[in-house]
């Protein structure tokens, strides 16, 4: 069984790291109470500036990027501001190490938003209240929050003097919400010499408490992995006609066959060693031994994750490709049938998994229907047996040792992709503590998205623990 525990194999600390991460563990954090406070200020301070991204340029993410580069510069470096398109901002500043043989570290955090309907909103989704402890806004989770804690961390080595062995490169980035071509993409393709030595990066979506109900576990999953990203334009030709007549070369009721054929389709359990790992660990954690790729007879996958309760929610989306039809477009008056309609799908790939979903969609849209990426981008795995992850888990279960800290893949995509491409490993690391009943999943892309001050309080110490350390 491919499992994960503190004493195994994986995510394991061999006995010279463990000794280096205990000598940082005994020094004083560099996180003071100005620290903390910046943490909040900063999350409301970014939330008020509208990053709004809503596609296809329309974004500005200037005003941020001059928030964050003002305060990086306050604390001794030299950010660099760089645009591909005007407003388009991305930010990126190096912290030099102590040594320059050592590999250096990415940690970036995208400075866009989704669109909020403020009249759904019980508050401005702009206004970054703070209130009752709580800071309020349009990314607040996703992701101002790790945004302005990486900030908070700097800052406060900035003025204790802590120098981290190994370079780090701070990016904050642009479109990140749309493709990320005048973000991520731009940095690592125009701009790589700005991350020459990084070899591995943290970011958005992991370390955040996810409660298995009332009396079970407090998790953490960090992300050790990403689906890929495959959007599909789906295109379907026919023979124009009157909207009267029989028209079996009907453009419209050819995609709209291929759409529900896709929608309805059931995809093969296809298990990576991060989905694997997951699930052997929270099973574990429910009493169960089981080894998810070698299941006993009368017990399927799909039954096992609903006995995991809600943790199986932590790995349902991942075990298998996926293709959701998402917007169609056709015709232009309704007595005329069209020559040409078109659909979009959001389809998703697991590691290893794109050769069959190519196939899987040939087949689906069948001969008249012609499909293509709209958008693509890699699906990543990184390792759970090795020096980084067992940081990275040891820096949470030091802050709260009553938590479980388990791998997972995310179900869909990060700016880790295109860091990819510099060869950098991504994982996914924004710690927050948060209480029972805060469902943190619900809240990306949501309605009165918000997030904890303690939460945040906790993000910072564990971030400043875990980057001095690693």
């Amino acid at each position: 069984m491919c499992a994960i525990n503190a004493e195994g194999p994986a995510g394991a600390v061999d006995a010279a790291d463990r000794l280096d991460a205990v000598a940082v563990a005994d020094r004083a954090d560099a996180v003071d109470g100005t620290a903390l406070d910046e943490a909040v200020e900063f999350t409301s301070g970014l939330i008020r500036i509208d990053t709004t991204n809503r596609g296809g340029g329309d974004c500005r993410e200037r005003p941020a990027a001059e928030y964050v580069a003002e305060r990086l510069a306050a604390a001794g470096l030299e950010p660099l501001l760089l645009e591909r398109s005007p407003g388009r901002t991305n930010v990126v500043a190096r912290i030099e190490g102590t040594d320059p043989s050592a590999e250096a570290l990415l940690v970036h955090g995208h400075l866009d938003v989704v669109p909020a309907e403020a009249a759904d909103w019980s508050v401005d989704p702009f206004s970054g209240e703070v209130r009752d402890g709580v800071v309020w806004g349009r990314g607040a989770v996703d992701m101002k929050n790790m945004d302005a804690m990486v900030l908070a961390v700097v800052r406060a080595w900035a003025r204790a003097g802590v120098k981290p062995r190994r370079d780090i490169v701070i990016a904050y980035t642009a479109d990140e919400e749309d493709s990320a071509v005048d973000g991520s993409g731009f940095l690592a393709d125009r701009h790589p010499h700005l991350f020459e030595g990084c070899t591995e990066g943290i970011s958005e979506s992991g370390a955040f408490t996810v409660h298995t109900g009332p009396g079970g576990h407090a998790l953490y999953p960090i992300a050790a992995g990403e689906r890929g990203t495959a959007w599909l334009k789906l295109t379907a030709h026919g023979t124009a006609g009157h909207g009267s007549k029989p028209n079996r070369a009907n453009a419209v009721s050819r995609l709209a066959a291929a759409v529900a054929r896709i929608g309805a389709y059931e995809w093969p359990v296809r298990l990576t060693d991060t989905v694997t790992a997951c699930i052997a660990e929270l099973a574990a954690l429910q009493g169960l031994s089981v080894d998810p790729r070698h299941l006993d007879p009368g017990l399927d996958l799909d039954e096992l994750l609903d006995r995991l309760g809600p943790a199986g929610a932590l790995v349902r989306a991942t075990v298998r490709n996926s293709a959701n039809p998402t917007m169609l477009s056709a015709g232009y008056k309704l007595n005329v049938i069209p020559e040409h309609a078109t659909a979009y799908v959001d389809g998703r790939t697991v590691p290893g998994g794109e050769a069959e979903f190519a196939a899987t969609l040939e087949a689906l849209t069948g001969p008249d229907v012609r499909w293509e990426f709209h958008h693509r981008e890699v699906a990543l795995q990184a390792p759970v047996d090795g020096r980084t992850y067992g940081i990275l888990r040891e820096s949470v279960e030091r802050f709260d040792p009553a938590g479980h800290v388990v791998p997972f893949c995310m179900a869909g995509g990060t700016d880790a992709k295109q860091f990819s491409r510099l060869g950098i490993t991504g994982y996914g690391f924004s710690p927050l503590k948060l209480p029972p009943g805060f469902d943190y999943w619900a809240l990306f892309h949501g309605v009165d998205e918000r997030v904890p001050v303690e939460a945040l309080h906790f993000g910072v110490r564990v971030l400043d623990h875990a980057l001095r350390t690693l």
